[in-house]
């Protein structure tokens, strides 16, 4: 049995490339108006804001610097960053990195442990329990998160937000031998092999489909021998 405790400021301080294998086998509780669900993370990708890190990340939000739009992502680490996808689906990020340094890891995908009716009245669509929240805009539907209300709630502190409360535990193990690879569908250099910040529990059955971004995808294959 996986043992967790309680998420610290300190845990999540740290860049995201180096947070993000850390919240494999992880579970994130949000209670929304009185009903708990919880996910155990299996699957999250990193993504760094301009200036952080070694490498430039063409694929963050925060690229450019600082907007409204990216501005939790710039706060403090610990909080989550709730933003809206395809004008449909809140995804959910936790900031990541010291405060004015932004990072966050997006929190791909994981099984319902808890709430699992809740999950479901949430996700009429799903066709089995392991795809509640088997991709990010699942994931954030499943647990209730919902943008803009709900961006920059605090896992840390649990403090109400919203009428939304959220704790993360983090595995006091971490997951011994993930695996890694590109993120999903990010478009261009930033959704190449370059960037292998996606991690995932191999075989497990909630990580969602690889598909390759726009103008991504495996390098070339060089010139013929001769």
């Amino acid at each position: 049995m996986t043992v967790r405790r309680p998420a610290t400021r300190d845990d999540m301080a740290a860049l995201a490339l180096e947070v993000a294998p850390r919240l494999l086998d992880a579970v994130l509780e949000v209670t929304v108006e009185g009903e708990t669900v919880a996910v155990r993370l299996t699957e999250v990708e990193a993504y760094h804001g301009r200036g952080t890190g070694d490498v430039p990340d063409p694929g963050s939000h925060a690229r450019m610097g600082l907007t409204a739009r990216n501005a939790t992502m710039w706060g403090e680490p610990g909080h989550l960053y709730v933003y809206l996808s395809h004008g449909i689906h809140s995804c959910v990020n936790v900031v990541c990195g010291p405060e004015g340094v932004a990072g966050g890891v997006l929190l791909r995908g994981g099984e319902i442990v808890e709430g699992v009716d809740a999950a479901r009245r949430r996700r009429p669509a799903a066709r089995a329990d392991r795809d509640l929240a088997r991709g990010p805009g699942r994931l954030g539907d499943a647990v209730g998160l919902r943008h803009p209300v709900h961006d920059g709630i605090d896992v840390i502190t649990g403090e109400s937000w919203h009428g939304a409360v959220a704790r993360l535990l983090l595995p006091v193990e971490p997951v011994a031998e993930p695996a890694t690879g590109p993120r999903v569908g990010v478009a261009g250099h930033a959704g190449t092999a370059a960037f292998p910040w996606r991690f995932w529990i191999p075989g497990d059955p909630t990580v969602s489909a690889f598909r390759w971004g726009r103008g991504a995808g495996p390098a070339p294959a060089g010139p013929p021998a001769v």
